[in-house]
């Protein structure tokens, strides 16, 4: 990496220079790096001064930077400012003046193409305040008349295009202001995950150099330190003073990185490509350089790449960016958010705030501002009347000012500037008194006991920090160190603590907002398509909604953005207190609290996937669907969710068409309890909306059912698969059974698929137990024995809550189970000795409770139906299971009862006789018939005979005899098929 060589000592600087020669020598005993480093700041400083385009070195959120760059905008008045921000944010900073700062500039990326996939999605942000040197140019530059803003920074794809994705060690070093800062608070997060770019990051990358300014400084944190040492020195000097101190700073830190490292190498990098694009513009346009302002961090203008200056030799190449689409825009931002975001300690930037506000007051000058900036002070119109001030020139007209861009470099200002003593400010008590009567008052309201004592206290404890600091005025880290000192308790009584009632008192977390004209066309057509409700949603905080669609059929429309909100922001932007939307249901009356405005940075990012929420939500299901990772019950989840909130078919469609395709790739069951819960529910819709079900839902059925047949013998045995997961294939076999063969599934892969299946478990064991009852293979006295052998067992006697989990966990398949369920827990709790249940009953409550919460109910209604209802009726109560049946008394062979309902009710057989034709009349009583009719009828019809006797496995041929005989002779020849069929005839 090829750098300049250093600058020969100008006579601008040459009494610095030997000054510090001097020093050197004697601190280092001769020359030596030490000398290297004093004399190389000092070329640092005479190079950047001596440039012909003028540089202005800034710190990010800077009081004393925006003053002078207020100052010196008035005095030169640039017709071109280059600034140090992202090239491609450009269209962005005209909508500044539809938002309330602070807010930040944002570049967003969610489908990337160049970049690993697991960056996704790609964000960078660049925060703006009013107390910012940026802000400063931006408003001169946009509301000046021919003036020409240009960004010249890397792009945002090249920002990750150059991140190494390293530890961020070197770039923060670790302090006392990473423990302070509060991650609780949500205006800390209003940035998300985005990478912060700020215009003047200067701080010391030497941990060793900032742990001694600090110590040596008596601060606790850097914040602090450059509130004390720099802002308040430069906050009343002279332009060439400031320049010339800063770019000293800039170039001290600058030497003192460590090594040479990936971060420095970016720096670099930067630099060449600011002032490649800054040549390109004068080159292109012809402009003067003494006519444009170059603005930049201290850091950068300190630089000695090949590139620097306007007359730099290097040669760098811009790489091409990559195919990333890029979506730009406003996001709302706070002060709590820049310091967490840059590592600044709490409260910082509002107490710079505040000071930029002091030093407009004390100094009268004028800051720009926006036009039609939303949260500025308006100048009254009897002001400007009394006033009548003179038109200011526009750029081309006004003349150059003395120390304008014509003169030549400015003296040495460093020497005089660091050999004198520091200004002692007078102390304000009027300004110290009126801080501790306030923060009392803000303590006693936030639950503190605090009195008059404690303002007095707090009053004489901020004086004498301030001497124990070497400083005649306490600042507001003093105050706020006192405030603690001498309110704070053991314990916070309500939300806040002293500290953060200091940094509230001081200007507080003031918080942006992005005005409506600024918005993306997607958030635009929501606070549209909410108009309606008649409520500010843009205002920060929770609003009530209240919605009568009975009375107000027009706010149906606006309930449809809601449920699409909540389905789309993060919890809390929009929170449903009445009403619910489910598959075949619509509320009429709904209730909700937004808070669209506290969450205006989620809804701008939403805008960034597409124009409407209809469209960003089917993309978003689409991209669920068919990601690589991609799941049954996720992809049945976005057909319920397209069924919802967009309607039609078409959507619905496809993608359960892609849930097929899922479940037919997966081998494990572990979505097997959400796949059943939601075909079921869809089935549940289809079958009451639709006229026929979908052809994707029947193919899924099919294929379902063969899925699972096809894994339940090895769901059984593997011992990560949980009998809740078991119970839900069987549910989906059993449930769906009735649909699956109507569709031309077979039965015998079911029973194969039991029979198969030889779980260890005790659970799984219990639940096959179950699926075989269900089958038909095992009889509910066989399960009841089983039952009863479990308990007779000691050895088995502690594993048994175990399996009644797998019985509770069958009520899912074969919900007719539930009395053997609760016969099995009576039959425990009545045959158990103490020494046994007792230890038990813990474990067997937690077992019920962790694995089949969702089936108790069930058991428990069961068990209220069988036991008595009062307490006296329980001593003399049976069990069903144990009560012996009564004795039936033995049927007369001669008398059917199927027959003696005939002549009871003629009327009735005449007529069926009538319909079938059948003339012959009724037998006299008591005499045996001698011609039995219904036999005859056999022998009429015989291939119906034949057919009957086939279904019933009969292989007797037809008797050449009697009629009767032949009938009779069938009759003896198969018992229990006569005794079957005259159990399906006869009642009980």
């Amino acid at each position: 990496m090829s750098t300049t060589s250093e600058k020969p000592a100008g006579p601008s600087f040459a009494a610095l220079r030997g000054q510090l020669h001097e020093a050197a020598a004697e601190f280092a005993g001769g020359q030596d790096a030490l000398e290297g480093i004093l004399l190389g700041m000092v070329d640092d400083v005479d190079r950047a001064v001596a440039e012909p385009l003028e540089i202005f070195p800034v710190c990010h959120h800077s009081p004393a930077s925006a003053l002078a760059m207020a100052r010196r905008l008035r005095e030169k008045q640039p017709k071109v400012v280059y600034l140090e921000l992202c090239e491609d944010m450009t269209p962005l900073l005209t909508e500044l003046r539809n938002c309330r700062l602070p807010v930040a500039v944002q570049a967003f990326a969610s489908d990337i193409d160049g970049f690993p996939p697991d960056w996704a999605p790609l964000s960078v942000v660049a925060p703006i305040t009013e107390a910012s040197a940026e802000y400063q140019a931006v408003a001169y530059a946009l509301d000046t008349p021919g003036v020409e803003l240009v960004l010249v920074d890397r792009s945002s794809d090249h920002v990750f295009q150059w991140d190494t994705r390293q530890p961020d060690d070197e770039a923060r070093p670790a302090g006392p202001e990473a423990e302070s800062k509060p991650e609780s608070e949500p205006e800390a997060a209003l940035h998300g995950e985005a990478v912060g770019v700020e215009i003047g990051d200067l701080r010391p990358r030497f941990a060793e150099l900032e742990e001694h300014l600090l110590r040596h400084g008596k601060v606790r944190h850097w914040s602090e330190w450059w509130h004390q040492y720099v802002e308040v020195p430069l906050g009343d000097s002279d332009h060439d003073t400031y320049r010339q101190v800063m770019f000293l700073i800039g170039s001290l830190f600058r030497r003192l990185a460590p090594g040479r490292g990936e971060r420095v190498r970016v720096d670099e990098d930067r630099e060449r490509y600011m002032w490649t694009r800054m040549r390109e513009h004068l080159a292109a346009t012809g402009t003067d350089p003494a006519d444009c302002l170059y603005v930049c961090g201290a850091f950068h203008a300190a630089s000695r790449v090949d590139e620097f200056g306007i007359h730099g030799t290097g040669d760098f190449a811009v790489s091409p960016r990559t195919a990333t689409t890029w979506q730009y825009g406003l996001i709302p931002s706070s002060h709590a958010a820049i310091e967490a975001q840059f590592g600044l300690a709490s409260g910082s930037v509002s107490i710079a705030a505040t000071e930029w506000a002091k030093n407009l007051k004390r100094t009268r000058v004028k800051p720009y501002r926006l036009e039609g900036q939303s949260g500025t002070k308006k100048p009254s119109a009897r002001k400007t009347a009394a006033k009548a001030p003179a038109p200011t020139p526009t750029p081309a007209a006004a003349p150059a000012p003395a120390d304008g861009p014509a003169s030549p470099p400015a003296g040495d200002r460093l020497t005089g500037f660091l050999r004198q003593p520091p200004v002692l400010h007078a102390l304000d008590e009027a300004e110290l008194l009126g801080w501790s009567v306030d923060i009392v008052r803000a303590a006693r309201r936030s639950g503190y006991l605090a009195s008059t004592a404690d303002a007095i206290a707090v009053f004489e404890t901020s004086i004498l920090l301030a001497g124990m600091r070497d400083r005649a005025k306490p600042t507001p880290y003093d105050f706020q160190d006192a405030a603690v000192t001498c309110i704070e308790k053991d314990t916070v009584p309500g939300r806040r603590d002293v500290r953060r009632l200091v940094e509230i008192m001081m200007g507080g977390d003031r918080i942006g907002q992005v005005g409506y004209e600024a918005l993306p066309p997607l958030a635009r057509d929501v606070h549209d398509r909410l108009a309606p409700l008649g409520l500010d949603l843009q205002q920060r905080g929770v609003r009530r909604a209240l919605l009568d669609m009975a009375s107000r059929p027009e706010l149906r429309a606006c309930s449809d953005v809601l449920w699409m909100l909540r389905r789309l922001l993060p919890p809390g932007a929009a929170r449903t207190v009445m009403g619910e939307r489910r598959l075949g249901e619509r509320s009429i009356q709904e209730s909700w609290d937004l808070s669209l405005g506290t969450h205006q940075r989620a809804l701008i990012e939403l805008g960034y996937e597409g124009v409407s929420l209809e469209q960003v939500l089917e993309q978003r299901l689409r991209r669920t669907a068919y990601g690589p990772r991609a799941t049954t019950a996720e992809v049945l989840a976005a057909v319920e969710d397209a069924t919802l909130h967009l309607g039609g078919r078409r959507l619905a469609d496809e993608l359960g068409t892609r849930a097929l395709e899922v479940l037919a790739g997966e081998r494990t069951v572990d979505g097997a309890p959400e796949v059943l819960r939601r075909v079921r529910g869809l089935l549940a819709y289809y079958r009451t909306s639709e006229p026929v079900l979908p052809p994707w839902i029947e193919s899924f059925v099919r294929a379902g059912y063969a899925h699972y047949c096809t894994l339940l013998p090895t769901a059984f045995r593997d011992e990560d698969a949980t009998v809740g997961q078991v119970a839900a294939m069987l549910g989906f076999l059993f449930g769906m059974e009735s649909l699956a063969l109507s569709l031309g599934c077979d039965r015998t892969q079911l029973e194969l698929a039991v029979a198969q299946s030889h779980p260890g478990d005790p659970a799984k064991t219990a639940l096959l137990w179950a699926a075989q009852v269900q089958l038909g293979t095992l009889s509910r006295g066989e399960l009841r024995g089983r039952c009863d052998e479990l308990l007779g067992n000691p050895l088995v006697v502690p594993s048994y809550p175990r399996y009644l989990s797998g019985f509770v966990h069958a009520l899912e398949p074969v919900p007719g189970l539930v009395d053997v369920v609760v016969e099995a827990v009576s039959n425990a709790f009545g045959r158990l000795p103490d020494p046994v249940l007792l230890p038990w009953l813990p474990t067997l409550i937690t077992t019920l409770r962790s694995n089949a919460a969702d089936l108790a109910p069930l058991l428990i209604r069961e068990a209220g139906r069988i036991f008595p209802a009062r307490l006296a009726a329980l001593d003399a109560w049976v069990p069903p299971w144990h009560a012996q049946p009564a004795a039936r008394e033995p049927r007369p062979s001669a008398a059917p009862r199927g027959a003696a309902l005939l002549p009871r009710h003629p009327e009735t057989c005449d007529a069926v006789a009538d319909l079938l034709g059948c003339a012959d009349g009724w037998t006299p009583g008591g005499e045996p018939a001698t011609d039995p009719t219904g036999v005859a009828l056999l022998f009429a019809h015989r291939a119906t005979c034949d057919a009957a006797a086939g279904l019933l496995g009969c292989d007797g041929s037809w008797s050449p005899g009697v009629q009767g005989s032949s009938g009779a002779s069938l009759t003896t020849r198969h018992p229990a098929t006569a005794h079957a069929v005259a159990a399906l005839l006869t009642t009980p």
